[in-house]
């Protein structure tokens, strides 16, 4: 993510925003990855191995646990891991505004 998109996340409240009852949103973030049969697009070998590797509260957890499973599989040119926006998918009218990568 470049500096002016983390920055635009950031201050959108992605790290989380307070609701109307004074607690924190839960912005949930899905990890996943798999090795890909094609290093052009998106388009996993076998959809039975893919690795979830959790859901996450916030972006930053996300964020390093994204990092943290690429690293372990850096010597795989094959394998890709992706952060997906989930609060995104529940309210996508709110974000609209949010630039996408």
């Amino acid at each position: 993510m470049s500096d002016t998109a983390k920055q635009k996340h950031e201050s959108n409240g992605m790290n989380g925003k307070e609701s109307q009852d004074g607690q924190n949103e839960q912005l949930l973030h899905l990890v996943f990855g798999g090795e890909l049969s094609d290093l052009s697009r998106v388009h996993f070998r076998d959809l039975d191995g893919l690795d979830l590797v959790g859901i996450y509260p916030d972006y930053k957890s996300a964020y390093d646990a994204w990092k943290q499973a690429a690293h372990r599989t850096v010597d795989n040119a094959h394998m890709r891991y992706f952060i997906v926006h989930m609060h995104r998918l529940f309210d996508p009218q709110d974000n609209k505004d949010v630039e996408v990568e």
